[in-house]
């Protein structure tokens, strides 16, 4: 069932011209049945009539010189066994029993409804006769002319039916619509007035359930900045412990690196978890400035550059300026893991490209690595929280914490923006591909 109003519509319509139907079907059979016995009637009143202008002798014989000329119906009058009046069209035989009532008899090619009438007086038999096919044809006209207006005001009775479920459900389209056009961050509660009775507890349990994500969200979001922020200061007074420590402790001491590594990694932790927090829906500004994403990588890459040259990458940027409507912060993040991400898990003397890539329909940011690359079944995994390929002891034994690409996911999904991985045009590695949607892009090169 894929429309309420449409199944209603249908089943109320089909319904009632159901009903129309078998009402007009047992109108039609019973107005048949009452038109004959009408037809009937007339035709015995016609015989008494007959019989009671017979026993004038000057209507006799003002109906003898008239001899009628319908076609539909004839009379006969006997008397000891001669006719001695009759119809025009009446055939010289009798055409009904001489026997009082009523017969079906056959004559002049035709079925017709016979009345035997016998008048002791005059001792006369008045038989009278009306073609069937002809009484059929009046009655059905008669029946048909009521019951056509019912089959014509059908239609009209369809389109004020729909009118009446279109304007009962209008509080359900209403409150469909609203949900539908509701964001994914939008948790604000149904604004919606004058709900029908049968809605208003939909409409309860929906805001109820509606804040009380909104709540949970809050106080997620929450721990998670306080938590963060909290940390901040003990890991950057162990931080200075360690630097203090480090002049007392030989440098190839495996226990001592290792605590630096940790203690390293729980600070990169930390400056995840805001970032992520900083870039989340609840708190993202949505005032865009018009940037140019050419430049803006560029000056990622500048800033980022000592950490490819420690370990001896050749990095490259390819395309052409195109400016876009976007959050400067949110991109510069977004290219900052991308680039870091590549960094970590490229080889040394390795190569990372990064291309802005610009034609008519969108923009696209591209980063791809000569690295080990990732299995495709492992794709979609990438952009959960906290996930690492192969754990925490990944083989490059690099240091991570499995929220880089969760928080690009985020950014990109704050514009619009589509997200795709694959494989690089490298012997080996991992492609990110970034598409923007034609409604961010304010200047390319084809404009020009």
């Amino acid at each position: 069932m894929n429309s309420i109003k449409t199944f209603l519509l249908i089943v109320t319509l089909a319904s009632l011209t159901l009903m129309i139907f078998l009402s007009a079907l047992n109108g039609y059979r019973d107005s048949l049945i009452k038109a004959e016995q009408l037809f009937d009637s007339e035709l015995a009143d016609k015989a008494q009539l007959l019989s009671i202008s017979l026993s004038d002798t000057s209507i006799k014989r003002n109906i003898e010189q008239k001899k009628t000329n319908i076609d539909f119906f004839v009379f006969q009058v006997w008397k000891d066994n001669k006719l001695i009046l009759h119809s025009l069209q009446s055939p010289s035989n009798a055409i009904a029993p001489f026997q009082q009532g009523f017969n079906d008899r056959n004559f002049l090619s035709h079925r017709w409804r016979t009345y035997s009438h016998y008048n002791q007086d005059s001792d006369l038999w008045i038989l009278t006769a009306e073609r069937m096919d002809i009484r059929y044809s009046l009655a059905e006209n008669i029946i048909l002319e009521s019951v056509l207006p019912v089959v014509i005001m059908l239609p009209l009775l369809g389109i004020l039916i729909w009118t009446i479920i279109s304007y009962g459900l209008s509080p359900l389209r209403k409150l469909a619509g609203e949900l539908g056009s509701k964001r994914a961050d939008d948790l604000s509660p149904l604004a919606i007035d004058k709900q029908p009775v049968e809605l208003k507890q939909v409409v309860n349990s929906t805001n109820d359930l509606l804040y009380r994500l909104k709540s949970s969200f809050q106080r997620e979001k929450r721990f998670a900045s306080d938590a963060a922020h909290e940390l901040r200061t003990p890991i950057s007074a162990i931080k200075i412990h360690l630097h203090n420590l480090s002049k007392n402790i030989p440098a190839e001491d495996h226990s001592f690196k290792q605590l630096q590594l940790s203690v390293d990694r729980m600070g990169h932790l930390v400056e995840q978890i805001l970032d992520l927090n900083r870039t989340s829906h609840e708190k993202y500004i949505t005032r865009f400035k018009t940037l140019d994403l050419y430049n803006l990588a560029q000056e990622v890459i500048a800033r980022e550059y000592p950490q490819f040259d420690k370990k001896n990458l050749q990095i490259a940027l390819e395309g052409e300026h195109c400016d876009i409507e976007g959050d400067p912060f949110a991109l510069d993040v977004l290219l900052q893991n991308l680039l870091t991400n590549a960094c970590k898990y490229t080889p040394e003397g390795g190569s990372v490209l990064v291309s802005v890539l610009v034609d008519k329909a969108n923009v696209e940011l591209l980063v791809q690595d000569s690295g080990p690359g990732v299995p495709e079944e492992q794709y979609k995994r990438l952009f959960d929280r906290f996930y690492r390929l192969n754990g925490d002891c990944h083989d490059s034994g690099t240091l991570g914490c499995g929220l880089g690409l969760a928080i690009v996911k985020q950014i990109v999904e704050l514009h619009h923006a589509k997200i795709s991985l694959g494989h690089s045009s490298f012997s080996s590695g991992l492609l990110v591909n970034i598409e923007f949607p034609t409604s961010a892009i304010v200047k390319n090169n084809y404009d020009k």
